[in-house]
């Protein structure tokens, strides 16, 4: 049953305030060290910064959205589960991920670990556990419209 997945990306666009004050920091930094190209090396330092960031913290995240692409569903429900866990762990990380992952994503990773989880058992065909995980995305996240077209794409 598995279908072209498309790819959701809001943007919180308040979000971006306080990276482009990082950037400008960054620059700052680097005029201060009396660098040759200070906006360029500070730009560079943002983008590696942000890079390794959004790579390794939630990896788990990344592994799953990879294996969703590749039509694995069942593999991707594991690393979506381990990023709910981690970010349930660490709620701080995920509820100031615009300065801690420099991320502009307007869902936290918890929100998409459980809209995903419930997407990979939708394709996988079980409805059953699909509407399970997009009802525990609406009790914590009542305003989650993914996992109300999820749920309205079930009852369908």
């Amino acid at each position: 049953m598995s279908a072209n997945i498309s790819v959701v990306r809001k943007i919180a666009w308040l979000a971006l305030i306080p990276q482009f004050l990082f950037a400008i920091l960054l620059i700052f930094f680097w005029h201060q060290l009396r660098a040759p190209d200070p906006p360029l090396y500070g730009l560079i330092t943002y983008l590696l910064i942000s890079f390794a960031l959004r790579t390794f913290i939630p990896h788990n995240h990344n592994k799953g959205m990879k294996l969703v692409k590749q039509d694995k569903f069942e593999e991707a429900i594991i690393h979506f589960e381990k990023s709910y866990e981690f970010f349930v762990r660490h709620e701080w990380l995920d509820k100031y991920r615009y300065i801690t992952l420099l991320s502009s994503s307007a869902m936290s990773y918890r929100e998409m670990s459980l809209t995903n989880i419930g997407l990979c058992y939708a394709q996988l065909g079980d409805s059953q556990l699909a509407k399970k995980y997009y009802e525990k995305t609406l009790e914590e996240f009542p305003e989650s419209e993914i996992a109300k077209s999820g749920l309205n794409l079930l009852d369908e």
